[in-house]
Order: C-alpha cells, then structure tokens, then sequence
C-alpha cells in the first residue's frame, strides 16, 4: 500500500493506494507549524478509524507547496512508518518534460497534475490537455499532446478573491462562497456572493477559450480536452460546460503515478 499526501497552503489531502485503487482518503487543515509528532499522532488515529494496518504502508510519496511542512512530513515518515519520502519536484524524472523557462518554479502539485491528467485523459489519442485547479490559487496548466508540460496560468481563487474583499474595503462584510440563486444581487451579500461565483465561472471560460486558441490552433480549439480538479471544481462545474472531466483526486492519482515510475 502506499501513501499519498498533497500538501496544499490550505488543505492537506491523504490518499491510501491499495495497487492502483484509491482505497481512502481525508482532508485536513494545513496548520504549517504542525509538528512530525503531531501529523504522525493525526495519521494513526485515522488508519485506526479505518481498521488499517501501518505496517502494510511500503512508501510514502509527497508533494507540497508548503516549504515548512515538506521536511516535516520526511520526518512523519520515517519516524511512524519507517519509510522515507519521495518528494516530488521539478528534480524528479516521472516522464514529463517540463518546458517553463524555470523548471524548478514549478509547483509538484502542478507537475503530477499534468501526469495523471496526461496518462488518463490523453496518452491515448496525444491529445492536449489543459488542468484546472480549484486551489488557494486557481491554476490552469497546460499539456501538449506530446506529454510535455508547457506552462499555465494562475489566478486568485474563490476564497482569496472574497477575503480580499473584506480586507480592503470597510463596509463590505465577510461572505460564504457558494453560487447565488441569481446574478442580479438584492443585498450586498447576494452581490458579492455573484461576483466572487458568476466572476470566477466567466473568468474560467475566457482563459480556458483563449488557452484552447493556443494549444490546438483558431481552427481546432475544441481538439483540446480540459480537466478539473480542486475542492471547489464540482462547484464550478455545475455552472459551466467547459470541463471534459472533473476529477476531484486528480492530484493523488498523479502521485501514485509518480511513485510508480520513479521507485
């Protein structure tokens, strides 16, 4: 069995792979001043809730946006599973070349993204992808049809955009980010609420548009697949029919790949 742990600057996603199924997986807040005790402690407890066995773990495969937390969890590894951490990065050759003109710029949560997107939705018919992520940030990657990484975009995300708005202007109050019952707001709140959703659904549909011009020509843009994944893709999702696939372990499911090609 092996364990996948995407560590996000919000959320912290665990996957525990049997073979190639995903046979569970949790959510956790990060708290980047967790200690390896505390997340090794936090991880226990969960496979005791599961009925699993520890010892069945033969490796354990992260990747993180969150420097502080990345030698935290090397450490979790070894001191509760006995295993070292094979951290994803730039560095790691998982058979997708990466074309950014900085490589190691590159988030790890992008990069196996892009392979599990590529190896499930496009290897087939070496179609070229884009993967948006419903993150801190939103990001839209981009895959070409030969499974190499090219670049992307990022935006602010759902959550952002809505704290940013409290912040910096004083009378506009702290929303929930959820789709409104209709675009013309009759509070402030129902305003906002349709800006901060209805803004990010025409945002996606502009950028994924314009992306599709680039990858697959001004003749072919629809020859170009779009994947979705993120806490919030589902979301999304039920408002636009922009997305080929929505994929919420899209993430995991690229590690597990990783892992395979590099142990």
């Amino acid at each position: 069995m092996l364990l996948a742990i995407d560590v996000g600057n919000t959320n912290i996603v665990v996957g525990i792979f049997d073979g190639q199924r995903l046979a569970h997986s949790w959510r956790l807040q990060t708290l980047r001043d967790r200690t390896a005790d505390e997340l090794g402690i936090q991880l226990l407890h969960l496979f005791e809730h599961q009925h699993l066995d520890i010892a069945a773990i033969e490796g354990i495969v992260v990747a993180s946006v969150v420097p502080p937390l990345t030698g935290t969890f090397v450490d979790m590894g070894t001191r509760y599973f006995g295993c070292t951490a094979l951290i994803v990065d730039a560095s790691v050759d998982a058979g997708m070349p990466i074309l950014y003109d900085t490589p190691g710029d590159v988030g790890a949560d992008r990069i196996v993204n892009g392979i599990a997107a590529y190896e499930g939705h496009g290897r087939a018919a070496q179609t070229p992808l884009i993967v948006v992520d419903f993150g801190t940030a939103t990001t839209f990657d981009a895959i070409s049809g030969r499974g190499e990484y090219l670049g992307g975009v990022i935006c602010p995300g759902l959550q952002i955009s809505a704290d940013a708005l409290f912040q910096r202007a004083a009378r506009l109050p702290r929303v929930e980010v959820k789709k409104p019952s209709t675009v013309i707001g009759r509070t402030t709140v129902g305003a906002m609420q349709s800006g901060l959703y209805y803004g990010h659904v025409a945002m996606i549909e502009g950028i994924v548009g314009r992306m599709r011009v680039e990858l697959g020509g001004a003749n072919a843009p629809e020859a170009v697949g779009c994947i979705a994944t993120g806490g919030m893709a589902g979301v999304i999702g039920s408002e636009t029919n922009i997305f080929d696939v929505i994929d919420p372990d899209l993430t995991l499911r690229g590690l597990r790949l990783v892992w395979d090609r590099t142990r």
